[in-house]
């Protein structure tokens, strides 16, 4: 893979690397990012808006599969996942992470705001305490209606 947007794909000690070199401020979200979609690019472009770095941490494969979605999901592949992801303008850095929560790279990274869209309640939102005691922000986006990627794939499933 060449190009400018294949060198946003970083491990995690690269990620670390990256951002001792930013200045201004970090966002950083997360999730699978299984069969991109509209709901995805609006989480991400709203998420980018807050600061001056968007980072996404994503679920390898081995942790996607932990979170219980279905013995067939991920769909596609982390390589996939990721390299999709640092094709689109608002993303800046793209990390995998195999544990099961992104806690480990919230607290390396150490962003200055912290996004998850609002189908996650405050409560819910791993790392979001760690980022407020630091004197970062956590903010939730509005969710875009009638796009889920289980929603996707179950649509797929369906009988024709």
């Amino acid at each position: 893979m060449t190009g400018t947007s294949a060198a946003k794909l970083r491990s995690p000690a690269e990620a670390v690397a990256w951002r001792g070199q930013q200045r201004g401020q970090l966002v950083f979200t997360n999730g699978v990012f299984d069969l991109l979609h509209p709901g995805h690019v609006e989480l991400l472009e709203a998420a980018r808006r807050q600061g001056d770095y968007l980072a996404v941490g994503v679920n390898t494969d081995a942790s996607a599969r932990r979170l219980g979605k279905g013995a067939e999901r991920p769909v596609a592949t982390e390589r996939a996942r990721t390299r999709v992801l640092a094709g689109l303008a608002a993303v800046d850095c793209v990390v995998l992470f195999d544990e099961d929560t992104p806690l480990e790279l919230i607290q390396a990274l150490a962003p200055d705001v912290l996004v998850k869209g609002d189908d996650y309640a405050r409560d819910r939102i791993v790392g979001a305490d760690w980022v407020e005691a630091r004197g970062g922000r956590v903010v939730r986006v509005p969710v875009v209606a009638g796009y889920s990627t289980t929603a996707l794939v179950e649509r797929l499933r369906a009988p024709s």
